[in-house]
């Protein structure tokens, strides 16, 4: 299983950016995603997360402005992220927690980041 992730950019302050995290693999399902982020000199952040039920969570600092979304038909997470600022800079990257079809075996997997810059 891998993930593939992207829509990270350059953008201003204020504007609006949807990050990608696709699966390519045979999967059952997802159990868990999430979207962590790691600025320079910082260590990694939980940003959001979504379980399989619905469930969502996120960090302070984002919450009202991002949010992490789900379409199982094309097994892709999504982080809308709005009113974007320069604090949110960052490498960000997705974390999947899920269940193969091959006898339903577990896996856990990353993406490879996608650079998010924020100017003000």
């Amino acid at each position: 299983v891998q993930l593939q992730a992207s829509g990270g950019g350059l953008v201003q302050a204020g504007e609006s950016l949807r990050l990608s995290c696709a699966v390519e693999g045979d999967i059952f399902r997802m159990i868990k995603m999430g979207w962590y982020r790691q600025a320079p000199g910082q260590q990694r952040e939980l940003v959001a997360e979504r379980t399989h039920l619905g469930a969502t969570s996120y960090t302070d600092s984002v919450k009202g402005r991002f949010s992490i979304s789900r379409d199982n038909y094309k097994n892709t997470v999504y982080l809308q992220m709005n009113d974007l600022k320069p604090e949110d800079t960052a490498l960000y990257y997705c974390n999947i927690d899920g269940m193969l079809n091959d006898h339903f075996k577990e896996f856990n997997v990353w993406g490879q980041g996608t650079q998010v810059t924020v100017s003000s």
